[in-house]
């Protein structure tokens, strides 16, 4: 549980700190997955920096309202699409500026093991097994 909330927050304040990196990672992965991982975050299309601020804090406000499970899968998918996103960037960024793409590729593997780790917690609350 104190893994999980950390993660949470540590999210919130990726987006809080440069909601702009945010978007771009956001829009950039929202348009280039095939999955529902979009949806299931909420955020509106395209998704402004602002929108993005909003949305982690709806998320997490969601854990205060009796809903962590939910609120750990669309954390999760939040942090995949910001990873695909990332990933993405990472390439394009490559040929040219290859410090902004090491960047970038951090921050996805980064998001992604978030990914795994608060989908993995969601699966646990709902089992009543997360401690």
């Amino acid at each position: 549980l104190p893994g999980a909330l950390w993660r949470l927050y540590l999210v919130q304040l990726m987006i809080h700190d440069d909601p702009s990196t945010a978007a771009l990672t956001y829009e950039r992965g929202r348009a280039a997955l095939d999955t529902a991982d979009a949806l299931i975050a909420g955020a509106p299309v395209p998704a402004s920096p602002d929108e993005l601020v909003t949305l982690v804090d709806t998320i997490l406000r969601g854990l205060f309202r009796g809903d962590f499970a939910v609120a750990l899968d669309r954390a999760a998918a939040f942090c995949r699409v910001q990873a695909a996103g990332a990933t993405y960037l990472a390439d394009d960024y490559d040929a040219t500026e290859s410090d902004r793409s090491a960047a970038f590729t951090t921050r996805a593997l980064r998001l992604s093991d978030y990914a795994s780790d608060l989908s993995a917690c969601a699966a646990l609350w709902r089992r009543e097994s997360l401690t």
